[in-house]
């Protein structure tokens, strides 16, 4: 099959990684079909004018820089190591990870001033690096492709630098947290080719428009709530809505019905207080998409 003029956005994702299933999900939620995606490198959307080619998290950023893929997703942690010339359009709020500095556990470390001279082995030498500088520390850096965690135990650096999620791996290796060099998430990234052509960037538009509608549904929640009409001015000031709340008369005169779409983790901090005036029947439900 050949893409390469078909007029298609091509966008670029992880093959198989912490990112794959969730990227996947981000486009079906965006009303855009990939099938069969798991064995093939190239996989075009029967609902959407996009095709998926799915490459190594570390090719990608490269392969948009190249225009060989128009965006791509990806950990901000490769964008910036690869020192990527692309445009990074928008934050995805999911593979989020923290790049930290760890150390053996018998090690003492009471400031971040403890590293100095020190050597730290990592697969992020320029993130790394980039750290030292800002903080004014210096020390030496041993690039390791893999299995960074067990450089200490075998005596070829004192500290690792490498992506923490849960620490299960570190600590597997006695080793622990100390210091957070870098915070990543996914993202969306574009070459400057794409902008400039005209037909790829209304397609990239309305992608990135489905995309923001379904972010924005998941840092929301749909509030539905029967409330006194006396307490009703009381509860909307607590209730700060993406819009005006909605408010339903009920077959109770002294009793209202309020929907409203509130930020998702809103509920738990007003619940006793919503309660307190008066508001029962309090249902709080997802938001699959939102467009603004």
């Amino acid at each position: 099959m050949n893409i390469t003029n078909n007029g298609n956005l091509k966008l670029a994702v992880q093959k198989k990684g912490r990112l794959t299933d969730k990227s996947i999900e981000l486009l079906k939620l965006c009303g855009i079909d990939i099938e069969n995606y798991a064995e093939r490198l190239v996989v075009s959307s029967s609902s959407f004018p996009l095709d998926l080619l799915l490459l190594r998290d570390d090719d990608i950023p490269e392969y948009v820089q190249d225009g060989v893929a128009d965006i791509g997703i990806v950990g901000e942690n490769v964008i910036v190591e690869k020192k990527a010339k692309v445009e990074m359009l928008q934050k995805l709020g999911f593979g989020k990870c923290k790049i930290m500095l760890a150390a053996p556990e018998y090690l003492k470390f009471e400031s971040i001033q403890d590293i100095n001279n020190k050597t730290i082995a990592t697969s992020y030498p320029n993130i790394l690096q980039t750290y030292l500088k800002e903080q004014n520390l210096s020390a030496k850096i041993i690039e390791i492709s893999g299995s960074v965690e067990i450089t200490p135990a075998l005596g070829v650096a004192d500290l690792i630098c490498d992506i923490v999620s849960t620490g299960t791996t570190l600590m597997m290796n006695k080793l622990k947290k100390s210091f957070s060099v870098f915070e990543s998430q996914a993202a969306l990234i574009c070459s400057a080719s794409t902008l400039k052509d005209e037909k790829k960037n209304e397609i990239l538009n309305e992608l990135l428009r489905r995309i923001r509608s379904v972010l924005t549904a998941r840092s929301s929640r749909y509030l539905m709530m029967n409330v006194p009409v006396q307490s009703l001015e009381k509860i909307e000031r607590m209730i700060p809505s993406i819009k005006s709340p909605t408010v339903v008369p009920l077959a109770d005169p002294n009793m209202v019905a309020v929907h409203a779409v509130i930020p998702a983790d809103l509920l738990w901090k007003i619940v006793d207080q919503l309660k307190q005036e008066g508001a029962s029947g309090i249902l709080l439900l997802p938001i699959e998409n939102m467009i603004l």
